[in-house]
């Protein structure tokens, strides 16, 4: 099993940045990739950007690329997302995830979920 536990999120003003931090704990050497993922009310749960355990390979939506930044600090076994230019259309809860294999950007692929962050970004 592994266990994963979002911080960060919040409110903030459209054009602002938030960061959020994911913390892995378990069976972490079984991990092949990290990602983030978010859910707005009444919308389908969507990727955001996912990175190796490695961190060797980010990849992101279109619309959060150049803006949202997703890295690994192994020596903490965490997981970070930098947003910046955020606008309402960033407001969702944000899940933190992790796969023991699989593509990037299929949902299914992700075996493990964090309980999921608040993001507000008033216009």
């Amino acid at each position: 099993q592994v266990q994963l536990v979002e911080s960060g999120g919040g409110l903030v003003q459209a054009g602002g940045s938030l960061s959020l931090s994911c913390a892995a704990s378990g069976r972490t050497s079984e991990i092949y990739r990290m990602a983030w993922f978010r859910q707005a009310p009444e919308k389908e749960r969507e990727i955001v950007a996912a990175i190796t355990w490695t961190g060797l390979r980010p990849d992101y939506r279109d619309s959060v690329k150049g803006r949202f930044t997703i890295s690994r600090d192994n020596a903490k076994n965490t997981v970070s997302l930098q947003m910046n230019s955020l606008t309402p259309e960033d407001t969702a809860v944000y899940y933190c995830a992790a796969a023991l294999g699989g593509s990037w950007s299929v949902r299914n692929n992700y075996d493990f979920w964090g309980q999921g962050t608040q993001v507000t970004v008033s216009s």
